[in-house]
């Protein structure tokens, strides 16, 4: 059985972007996912990636530019300048591993929901009360946002450790049990045909 290892960031409007494509290849081709959340500007700083702040006005305005792009190709709505925007993510990322732990829910919902509330409804994910609504609607006990946070510190940390040695350098970001990497939302079509044996 196909496996795949999810390296994202719920304040990323790429991971946003992409979907539940993710979840409905893996139905396609029998493969299992683990979500691994990460702490982006952590990974950035250890692979050479540059922070939004830091880029240069024209790569910017480029990235504004594609995201537009990139939300109507997806037929998603997208908030290119959301109020609350960047945010701390690690809440969300730990609520995640306790989900992931906990199982039982929808998981790929569950970080979908967490990343429109980004992108698309103008909401804070370091908000608990935000945290439990996404937790609820995908299945999850919405106490889950209180529970296991030395354990969801201790993963998120592990996850970074664990991307930066397996060659992840940004997100979302895909490796299969083949050692296959993917990195953004519009490689997932490369992805789907990798796992087909076409590529």
């Amino acid at each position: 059985m196909a496996h795949i290892d999810y390296f994202f960031t719920v304040i990323s409007p790429y991971a946003y972007l992409a979907g539940t494509r993710l979840e409905g290849i893996a139905v396609r081709y029998g493969a299992t996912i683990t979500y691994k959340p990460v702490d982006l500007m952590a990974l950035l700083a250890r692979t050479g990636g540059t922070p939004l702040p830091q880029r240069s006005e024209s790569r910017k305005a480029y990235r504004l530019q594609e995201l537009r792009r990139q939300a109507a190709k997806a037929g998603l709505p997208l908030t290119l300048t959301p109020a609350h925007f960047p945010t701390n993510p690690a809440p969300a990322a730990y609520a995640i591993i306790a989900a992931q732990a906990a199982g039982g829910g929808d998981l790929g919902g569950l970080v979908h929901s967490l990343t429109r509330a980004c992108w698309a409804e103008e909401r804070d994910l370091a908000e608990d009360a935000v945290i439990r609504d996404c937790l609820g609607a995908a299945g999850f006990d919405p106490a889950l946002a209180d529970r296991g946070l030395l354990a969801g510190a201790e993963t998120y940390a592990a996850n970074l450790e664990e991307a930066t040695a397996r060659g992840v350098f940004g997100a979302p970001f895909y490796i299969t049990d083949g050692d296959e990497r993917f990195w953004g939302q519009d490689r997932l079509d490369d992805l789907d045909l990798h796992l087909s044996g076409k590529l």
